[in-house]
């Protein structure tokens, strides 16, 4: 996206004109000085010549926007985006200026509100496929791929050969696991942009999802032969000679890809697969060892966690509290899971988080697909702080029941706490949806 703030200089720069009296040919000459500058590159004279037109012509809504330009290019978004305000201010009718000040508000990662300018650009200019591509960049980051595929397709139908566009389109794709779109999307980028290694290792991640891994394996040594520094392209590639059970390249491949990255868990757990099958098994284990420990915080010692932003330990005890689990009497199994269970609620109740556990333990190897034991363990592992494996529960109990609103609710206070607020207001979201009404208070307090 970057690359667009600087070749739009070219179209602002001929926007508006300055009259010809004689007290304003002086604001006019500054004002092409000011362009001649941009397009050699000198945006703080450029800057400068802009500023002159302004102090002579308050209103000259193409001065705050090149300005604003200039000062997007020496990336102060934030002066930017006060430029193009004042643009707007003046003349509401510029798409451009929208689509601008959409891209300043999406480099300081506001993509709700940039979303909100590309929208009025589009509205203003609807045959302008950067500004569909834009919205639909903005819309990938705030996890709305559908919307975002939407708006890339429009930008391609306007442009078929908008690699950019394309190359998105693929990426997005993938996201929503429509590999064989990806594979088509990045096959085009290619044919039109032979010389991009992101394109070869995009094709080459959906041939290992399709399967095709002697076609990911010649795509990722293409995109190493563009970019030979990318360790993902190393680690993916290994990923696929393993598949062919080629392990020495696989080792190979890994051990390049923890050159590049030395803490790519991916890579210890590819390397340390291959080193089994070729019975290196103390090797093996280190690396797996690897893979396990670094950076994994559903290991982390629970007394060392930190909980970010509002809803801190105390509020996140107070909502967890107030969750009342829906539990009716079952009838007892030969394996009596459900009297472990219902024991390890009474002695939660009654202050025994210790010995809850540990009988929720005991219906849970009972009964691998007991949901409410998992939740109800999660409950008590949170109130004890251990919120990695309430998190891990509330999962395990929402993979056995997709619609356990008390669970989404729970993991998204959890989520929120320790500072994923994305992914915590996401579950929340779910929670209300499936019928979790009180979601929707922690939502107007700490979402929005």
């Amino acid at each position: 996206m970057k690359s667009f703030i600087a070749s739009w200089i070219f179209i602002a720069l001929c926007i508006g004109s300055v009259s010809q009296s004689v007290a304003q040919r002086s604001a006019a000459e500054f004002f092409e000085d000011g362009n001649a500058k941009a397009r050699a590159g000198d945006f703080a004279g450029a800057m400068q010549s802009y500023s002159a037109v302004i102090t002579m012509n308050p209103d000259h809504a193409p001065s705050y926007f090149n300005r604003g330009l200039a000062k997007a290019n020496l990336k102060d978004h934030r002066g930017a985006i006060l430029d193009y305000d004042r643009a707007i201010e003046i003349n509401g009718k510029e798409a451009l200026y929208y689509q601008s000040r959409g891209v300043s508000k999406s480099m300081q990662d506001d993509h709700r509100a940039a979303i909100q300018d590309y929208t009025r650009a589009i509205e203003l200019n609807p045959d302008d496929a950067k500004s569909y591509y834009n919205r639909g960049v903005s819309r990938a980051k705030t996890e709305n791929q559908r919307g975002a595929l939407q708006d890339y397709n429009k930008a391609i139908t306007v442009d078929p050969n908008d690699v950019p566009a394309l190359y998105a389109r693929g990426a997005c794709k993938q996201k929503l696991e429509d590999y064989a779109g990806s594979l088509a999307d990045f096959s085009r980028v290619i044919e039109l942009s032979p010389k991009r290694a992101g394109a070869f290792a995009g094709r080459g991640y959906a041939e290992i999802k399709l399967n095709d891994y002697k076609g990911a394996i010649a795509d990722y040594t293409k995109a190493i032969e563009i970019s030979p520094e990318e360790a993902p392209s190393y680690s993916y590639r290994g990923f696929a000679k393993a598949k062919v059970d080629d392990y020495a390249g696989a080792v190979a491949d890994y051990n390049r890809a923890l050159q590049l990255n030395p803490d790519d868990f991916e890579a210890y757990y590819g390397r340390g697969f291959a080193k089994s099958k070729l019975n290196d098994q103390k090797s093996a284990i280190q690396d797996l060892t690897r893979a396990v420990e670094i950076s994994n915080s559903y290991t982390a010692d629970p007394k060392k966690i930190v909980y970010m932003g509002p809803i801190n330990r105390d509020v996140l005890d107070r909502l967890r509290s107030a969750v009342q689990e829906r539990i009716k009497i079952k009838e007892l199994s030969s394996e009596r899971a459900e009297a472990y269970f219902i024991r390890g609620m009474s002695k939660s109740k009654s202050g025994d988080s210790k010995g809850a556990i540990l009988d929720m333990n005991s219906a849970i190897d009972l009964n691998p697909t007991y949901s409410e034991a998992y939740f109800s363990r999660g409950l008590v592992r949170s109130s004890t702080g251990d919120q990695m494996g309430a998190i891990l529960d509330c999962s395990s109990a929402i993979k056995l029941r997709p619609d356990y609103s008390e669970a989404f609710y729970v993991r998204g206070l959890i989520k929120h706490s320790l500072g994923d607020v994305n992914g915590g207001c996401l579950d929340l979201s779910k929670a209300g949806e499936l019928g979790y009404t009180p979601a929707y208070k922690v939502i107007s307090d700490y979402c929005n």
